[in-house]
C-alpha cells in the first residue's frame, strides 16, 4: 500500500484506533499488568503500534485489511498476558468490523500468544514459530513487538532491562529466521526496512556501552 494511503486511512479511521487503543489500555489495567516494573502496559501497546504507524504500509495489502493490524497490535498480548480466550477476542473484534476483519484480528491475536511451556525456549518453540509464519499479518506484528521490546531495553537502564536486552541480542538471528515464512505476499513479510531499525537499535547499544568501557559480546 503507498505510505499516503495508509498515512490517509489513519487519519480516517482516529476515533476507531482510538476506541481499540483504550479498550486494549483497560483490559491490561484490570489484570493489574505493567511493563518495565512502572509504566501501564498501554505503555508498550503503545509502542509496538508505533511500529504499525511507521511501516504498516509496507505490508498492508487492502483497506480492508487496516484495521484488523492495528487490532492486532494493540492486542497481541490479551490472551497470553489478560486471561482472554479465543472466543473473547473474537467477541470484542465483531463490533469494531466484519466477521471476516474480526477473524483476521483474532487469527493475529492467537499467533502470537507464546505456547505452553517451561522455559522461554518452549514457550516459543517451532509450532508457535510455525503459527506465526502461517498467519498473516503475524511476522509484522511479532516484529513490531520486538522491536518494542528491544528499543525499550536499550534506553531504559536498569538490572532487569540489561538482562533482556543480552537476551534479545543472542535472539536475533533465530528470531528473524523463524517469523519470516520468505513469502512473495505482503501480508508475510518481514520489512528489511524494520530489521535494520532493529539492528542500529542494538548497535548504537553497544557503541555507548563501548564509550562508558562496558563491553559484554
Amino acid at each position: 500500500m503507498e505510505r499516503a494511503l495508509f498515512q490517509q486511512l489513519i487519519v480516517q479511521h482516529a476515533t476507531l484506533i482510538e476506541d481499540i487503543r483504550q479498550s486494549a489500555h483497560a483490559l491490561h489495567r484490570s489484570v493489574n499488568q505493567f511493563y518495565g516494573g512502572h509504566h501501564p502496559y498501554g505503555y508498550h501497546l503503545d509502542m509496538v503500534v508505533d511500529g504499525i504507524r511507521e511501516f504498516g504500509h509496507l505490508v498492508c495489502a487492502c483497506e480492508a485489511d487496516f484495521i484488523p493490524l492495528f487490532f492486532g497490535g494493540y492486542y497481541h498480548d490479551s490472551i497470553e498476558d489478560a486471561r482472554l480466550t479465543y472466543n473473547d477476542v473474537m467477541a470484542t473484534a465483531r463490533p469494531l468490523m466484519t466477521e471476516e476483519q474480526a477473524l483476521m484480528a483474532t487469527e493475529i491475536v492467537y499467533a502470537l500468544t507464546n505456547d505452553k511451556g517451561r522455559t522461554r525456549a518452549e514457550r516459543a518453540g517451532e509450532r508457535y514459530y510455525k503459527g506465526i509464519r502461517e498467519t498473516p499479518y503475524a511476522p509484522f506484528v511479532k516484529l513490531c513487538d520486538r522491536l518494542a521490546n528491544i528499543t525499550f531495553s536499550c534506553t531504559k537502564a536498569d538490572q532487569d532491562n540489561n538482562r533482556m536486552k543480552q537476551v534479545y541480542k543472542e535472539e536475533v538471528p533465530h528470531f528473524l529466521a523463524s517469523i519470516d515464512p520468505r513469502s512473495t505476499d505482503c501480508r508475510f513479510l518481514v520489512p528489511k526496512e524494520m530489521v535494520l531499525r532493529l539492528a542500529e537499535c542494538l548497535i548504537d547499544d553497544m557503541e555507548r556501552d563501548e564509550m562508558n568501557g562496558f563491553v559484554n559480546y
